[in-house]
Formats: structure tokens, sequence, C-alpha cells
């Protein structure tokens, strides 16, 4: 241990381009947060000037306008200078300075994300993305030819192709019910779901909010109809966690998938895997662990060589999201939907597929353009006006994803209405 803090020591001291550490970093925005204490999150939604604040901690092209940020969000500069301290201590001599010293800092990572989720340290396992922490059950949970798994047509694509993987390797059966959207309640959900329920259901997979129109679902209610019959049941929450606040508890769920590059706006290639901890031992690994991890959280983890500065960084990901307030930031991405959503709702031919009820929705929303074809829509938009948004061409519906973040400004939220309303009344030009 004084090796290792020699030797970060020498760095420093040497002159090592490294960023500046996370208290600088921050001190723009401390000011801000101290002045919004006390005052209701929806009041602090609408201070541009707190606003600000947020957004210049943030290093982006402010020539385009990035209104895709369900897909992967950039990093405020405290986590892209904590991955690049990370990853220079790393690269000193890898096998000492990442494998010894850099990598087992995950075991402060795993606290502080597990302190945020409301669960035992033990029950949380850092993956790279939702897809990784979802695969591992789908992929790992014991299941027998002609067992049926119910989820959803508006399900994530890539975790869909999962279980139709096992529907060949395995013979299992895989029902999708469908859903409107917007539906007429969160009952309707999970009355929905319960009806499909069979006595062969051995697993029912929901999102925890929809990727195609920001449609939250009552997972708490799902995962307790579940338990009483027996069936388990996996929560897709890549769209979900730190987009709008929740505990562990308040889903009572078994397990639960998340991307961390997304809404908490960690390094690339993050995300995490909650198994409530009864359940470890009856999970698979995807990758080879040996049997004494039998119960162990960690041998979700086996991955082989990875860098450690991702998951490291992690940490001040978390400490930005603190800094911001959870509720602030969710009334803030509300506020965003909804100068965009009943702007356009307005226009002839255009509809909102997603609800605005805030039990039932937050900052990812999605409308359909009439009948202009969304995808060319969509290369428009970036074509002539830089501004990215996210073309969805559903079996059961064609839309627009629109996904704000933090540093999304009125102003680029104004631009992006302006132009699609022209667009929405005129129709797209002809060259």
């Amino acid at each position: 241990m004084a090796t290792r803090r020699h030797f970060l020591r020498s760095l420093f001291a040497a002159g090592t381009t490294l960023p500046a550490l996370k208290s600088d970093a921050l001190s723009r925005i401390l000011p801000a947060v101290r002045h919004a204490d006390g005052r209701s999150a929806t009041d602090v939604a609408q201070d541009e000037d707190f606003w600000r604040e947020i957004q210049a901690a943030f290093d982006i092209d402010r020539g385009m306008i990035n209104l895709n940020n369900g897909g992967v969000a950039p990093s405020p500069r405290v986590v892209n200078a904590a991955f690049q301290r990370y990853l220079a201590v790393s690269n000193q001599a890898p096998a000492i300075t990442m494998w010894a010293w850099i990598e087992p800092e995950i075991e402060a990572v795993r606290r502080r994300l597990a302190a945020n989720f409301g669960c035992d340290p033990e029950e949380m396992a850092i993956t790279r993305n939702a897809s990784e922490a979802l695969e591992i059950v789908q992929l790992g949970i014991p299941l027998q030819r002609g067992d049926e798994v119910l989820t959803t047509t508006q399900d994530y694509p890539r975790m869909i192709t999962t279980w139709k993987q096992r529907e060949r390797r395995d013979g299992i059966v895989l029902k999708q019910i469908t859903f409107p959207v917007p539906p007429p309640s969160q009952e309707d959900l999970a009355r929905r779901i319960e009806a499909a329920i069979t006595p062969r259901t051995k697993v029912i997979q929901i999102c925890h909010i929809t990727n195609l129109t920001g449609q939250i679902f009552p997972v708490k209610q799902i995962c307790q109809l579940g338990r009483a019959r027996g069936i388990e049941v996996i929560v897709d929450g890549a769209h979900a966690y730190a987009h709008f606040p929740f505990t562990r508890d308040e889903l009572d769920c078994d397990y639960y998938g998340t991307s961390l590059h997304k809404w908490l706006t960690a390094p690339i290639g993050t995300g995490f895997l909650y198994v409530r901890r009864s359940k470890i031992a009856k999970i698979w690994p995807m990758m080879a662990a040996p049997p004494e991890m039998n119960d162990n959280i960690r041998k979700f983890e086996e991955i082989g060589t990875h860098p450690a500065a991702n998951h490291n960084a992690i940490v001040e990901a978390l400490d930005f999201l603190d800094g911001i307030g959870p509720e602030r930031k969710a009334a803030r991405l509300r506020f965003l939907r909804d100068r965009w959503a009943k702007r356009l709702e307005r226009v002839p031919g255009a509809k909102i597929l997603t609800p605005y009820d805030p039990a039932q929705s937050c900052g990812l929303a999605s409308f359909t353009p009439g009948q202009l074809d969304v995808g060319k829509l969509a290369g428009f938009m970036f074509d002539r006006h830089r501004i990215i948004v996210t073309p969805i061409a559903h079996p059961e519906f064609n839309c627009l994803r629109i996904t704000p973040n933090v540093y999304t400004t009125l102003a680029e939220v104004d631009r992006f209405s302006d132009v699609m309303e022209d667009v929405l009344r005129k129709g797209l030009p002809t060259s």
C-alpha cells in the first residue's frame, strides 16, 4: 500500500497530465446547488440560471443538438477527468497499476451503487451495459423444454433475441403481449401481463421504462404477482436508473439490469446487475466461474481482462447526480419533455405516444409525425439542421423518440420544435 501511495504521489509530482480532481471539477455547480436548496424540484426545473451551471459542466459540440441521449449520453468533465486519471495510472505498468491497484477500487464503486439503488453490495455486479446484465440472467436461469417466458412486443429487441435463441437452443416458448401507446393506465398493463400467465409460465420480463415511448411499467405490482405464483420476474432498467428516482424496495424486484452510460452519464461501457442474494446461486454466469464463487455476485464479473478506468469513474457520475439532485433532474427532464411535446401535439397529424402522468413517464417521449417517413425525417433533421433524433419503425407504430438530458438548453429544445413544427405543417422538402 505504501508503494502504491508513493507511486501515485510521484505521478502528480512529476507533472503527469492528469485532469483536475473532482472537488475542483464540481466546484462550479456547488453555488447553484446551494441556491436551489429548500426550493421545490418543480421550481428549480424552470430556473435557467441553475441549469446553465449544469450545462457548463459538459464539453460538447453545440453545433449539434443531441436529442438521442437515450442511446448513450456524453459524460460531464468531472467523469471524463476521473476516467483519464484512472487510465493514466493504469497504463504505467498495467500488471501492477491496473490489476493490483486500480481494479480493486471496484469494491468502492459496488458500495456506492448499492447504497444508491438500496441493496446489499453483495447483490450488485458491475457490468458493461444493460444487455450484458440482463443476458446473464436470461441465459443463466434454469429452464426446461416447454417452459414459457412472458414479455411484451415492445421490449428491447436484443432481449427478445436472447429469448428467441433459448427457444431454438432449449425448446422454451416465448409469449409476447401487446399494449396500446399510450395505455389507458398502469393497471391495464398489469392486467394484460396477468391475463397471459399460464401454468407453464416460469419467467416474466418487463421494461421498467420502455425504450420506444418511455412508458413506465408498474414494476412492483408485476413482481409481486409473479412471486405469488412462483414466477421469476426480470426487470430491464436500461432507461430508468438515474433518469428518475427510485430504490430497490420500491420495485420489490429480484433481478434488475441497467446501463450507466445513458441517464447516469457514466463512462461508455458501464452498467450493473442486481440479483437478490437468495437467487445468486441458481443463476449460471455467462462466462465460466469456479464453483467456490457459486453464491458470490462477483461470478458475473468473470469476463477476463478489461479496463478498470471505465467502472471506477462511475463514482464521479454518482457524485454529479447527487450534486444536481435526482428529484430536480427528473423534474427538469419532464419540463423539457413538456416544452416540446405540448407544442407539437397542437400540430395536425402529430400524436404524442407518451403519457404526461409523472407516474408513467419522465424525459423520454415519442410522437408520430403524421404520415411522414420517420427515417427520412430523422435524416432531414440531422443533414439540414444538425439535430439528432431517434427514428423508430416498429411493427405496431412508427415514431420519433426525443431524449434530452440535463445539458440540453431551452434554446435547443425550442430550435427542434421550430424545425419540427415547420416540417409537420409543410412536409419534407423534395430537394
